[in-house]
């Protein structure tokens, strides 16, 4: 088939790779414009339009204009695959390729339709979660599903391994689909179970120590690599990278650094108490607890802020 790929961040690579390599044919690849990216601010392709090489490259700022429209339309494309693309999808686009457009998103579905599928489903401890090859409507991830594949979420496992399994799980699924499609049958969703995603913001990484330890091991994951669980310590702002929550008990106030060393800073929370085993000053570079309280102390008694 002739195909259009949408797609932007790194979680779109494997089914980018897996399409060019394929018996199907590439006619464009569709990804977000060159942003500003780092200290430096500097210019940045998508990790999809990298990924792309010698392929037609079509990167609107709007994918709903008319112009765009019959950019698409020349192609005379079959279908078109989308894979976190990051923009929504006028009908008339979703309507060119010959057999529409599928999308390939990173939750079990009706559960976590939205922008922040991965990073939800960590942060409310779910243990496992997938990929659903759905066909695509104007409603936001409500179309019927085609496929699912389930990737299991370990306790102590990030948001970049866990995006990273279910790239390659989509990938595969995609590509088996493809060879598939129109002898699968596509189930509409039970719109009663749905539930909502939403984007993730620099806010979200603020730790409220009242919080249960698990829930605040969770959105340090959840977070990693961006935009990272964060705390302050006597106005010092911390980024947390990796933690082991714990059922002991304290009765000091929730944020209190209980002890801190080697093995890392314990931390009463709303419900258990949680070690912090990875963290960085602002400014400096992930140490391991050992590392850090040696340039940066922390004695117990210190009470750790969701802001300075």
């Amino acid at each position: 088939m002739v195909v259009v790929f949408f797609g932007t961040p790194a979680f779109a690579v494997p089914t980018l790779q897996a399409l060019l390599t394929s018996a199907h044919t590439v006619a464009a690849v569709v990804t977000q414009p060159d942003r500003p990216k780092g200290r430096g601010q500097k210019m940045t392709a998508s990790p999809v339009k990298v990924a792309a090489g010698q392929t037609l490259i079509l990167q609107p700022e709007s994918a709903k204009t008319e112009d765009f429209a019959r950019q698409l339309e020349a192609f005379h494309a079959d279908i078109g695959i989308v894979a976190a693309y990051g923009q929504i999808l006028s009908q008339p686009i979703l309507d060119t390729p010959r057999l529409g457009m599928i999308n390939v998103h990173a939750s079990l579905l009706p559960r976590y339709r939205g922008a922040a599928p991965v990073q939800r489903a960590i942060i409310n401890g779910d243990t496992e979660t997938g990929v659903t090859i759905m066909r695509m409507v104007r409603a936001l991830d409500a179309g019927p599903m085609i496929a699912t594949g389930r990737v299991h979420i370990g306790p102590e496992q990030t948001n970049i391994e866990i995006e990273d399994a279910l790239a390659r799980e989509g990938a595969t699924l995609l590509m088996d689909v493809l060879d598939r499609l129109g002898s699968l049958p596509e189930i509409p969703q039970d719109d009663s179970l749905a539930t909502y995603a939403p984007k993730i913001v620099k806010d979200d990484g603020r730790v409220d120590w009242s919080w249960p330890a698990a829930r605040i091991h969770n959105v340090i994951r959840a977070l990693h690599p961006w935009p990272h669980a964060v705390t302050f310590a006597d106005g010092r702002r911390l980024i947390l990278h990796r933690s082991r929550p714990s059922a002991d008990r304290s009765d000091k106030p929730a944020g209190t650094v209980l002890a801190a060393g080697a093995d890392g800073i314990h931390v009463a929370t709303g419900d258990g108490t949680l070690d912090l085993i990875e963290l960085q000053a602002e400014g400096g570079r992930p140490l391991p607890a050992r590392d850090f309280l040696a340039g940066h102390p922390l004695v117990p008694g210190t009470v750790l802020r969701p802001q300075a």
